[in-house]
């Protein structure tokens, strides 16, 4: 088979919702494993989401249009949803009868992971899936503003879930190797931190990059310091849980906007930026943040998303 992936939103304009967490970051972290685990089973995947877009429509247009191009048999957008904090479940839109006869196994996964159904519902208004030449979904997963829902979701159970109602199978274990939040990434060797100072940019007292290899000298000190400076926390020279969990915590790339008091994040960035740094993504931040991202061709809507991430650290 040949699936077209639509991963939702993370295309600036085109960003998601945010409650408890930011539907972007879900998507991303769902989206990704189930693309991995469709091609571990042998299956042809399409990825529909979009690097770049001026507005949500030419977001939408661009995700039909490469789906239909690339004439996949089935189109599955991902999405998370947010209402009052109150609504929790799933739910999964489709336009005709063979997309519902598709929705529901998915739908059925889905809910064995102890989200309540909210049913089948007819998403012949939706643009994506009125503009697919193919049958179409959405699985709007589940709610991000619901504590219930957000306490038992897992991105690796729901991406299986997902998989398994496609093609009811599971993916073999042992061919996925996704690691799409870095903050989970348990690799704490002095080669990686290295890898990880250079990648942000964080230069020891000599301006220089640090070598990469596994052996902490004075300048991976001196480096780990100045990062420590930058991020706030206790300048030790030492890579700790703390320095750590602040390395790793910049280099998720969480989706992150004005009025967002990140703390390690927004200072990170207002260091890239050249501002003064208070962590408070305020007025001034914003501002630098558009003019980066005018002069990187990119949207200028002052959020940084995975686009603007990729610039700033790749």
């Amino acid at each position: 088979m040949r699936y077209g992936i639509d991963i939702g939103h993370n295309c600036p304009p085109d960003t998601g919702a945010r409650g408890i967490k930011f539907e972007d970051n879900l998507t991303l972290d769902v989206g990704n494993r189930v693309i991995a685990k469709l091609r571990a089973l042998g299956h042809q995947v399409v990825e529909c989401k979009p690097d770049k877009a001026t507005t949500v429509a030419d977001s939408l247009r661009q995700r039909c249009d490469r789906a239909n191009r690339a004439k996949v048999d089935v189109f599955v957008s991902i999405h998370f949803n947010a209402f009052n904090r109150k609504a929790n479940g799933t739910e999964i839109f489709a336009g005709s009868t063979r997309g519902h006869q598709i929705a529901k196994p998915v739908l059925d996964e889905i809910v064995k992971l102890g989200f309540f159904n909210r049913g089948l519902k007819n998403g012949s208004h939706l643009f994506v899936i009125s503009n697919t030449n193919m049958p179409a979904i959405l699985v709007e997963c589940c709610f991000i503003d619901s504590q219930k829902d957000m306490s038992i979701f897992e991105a690796e159970a729901m991406a299986n879930a997902i998989v398994i109602g496609l093609t009811g199978k599971a993916a073999p274990e042992e061919k996925i190797n996704v690691i799409p939040d870095e903050k989970n990434n348990p690799d704490n060797s002095v080669l990686r931190l290295k890898r990880a100072l250079n990648r942000l940019q964080i230069k020891p007292a000599n301006g220089r990059t640090l070598s990469e290899d596994n052996v902490y000298d004075a300048q991976t000190k001196s480096a780990v310091e100045r990062f420590q400076e930058i991020v706030g926390i206790q300048k030790t020279g030492v890579a700790g849980n703390t320095t750590w969990g602040a390395i790793n915590e910049i280099l998720a790339k969480r989706i992150i906007r004005r009025n967002h008091a990140g703390g390690v994040v927004v200072r990170y960035l207002q260091f890239r930026l050249n501002l003064d740094i208070d962590g408070i993504f305020g007025p001034q931040t914003e501002n630098a943040v558009k003019a980066f991202q005018r002069s990187k061709g990119l949207f200028a809507d002052g959020i940084v998303g995975p686009a603007t991430w990729q610039k700033l650290i790749g």
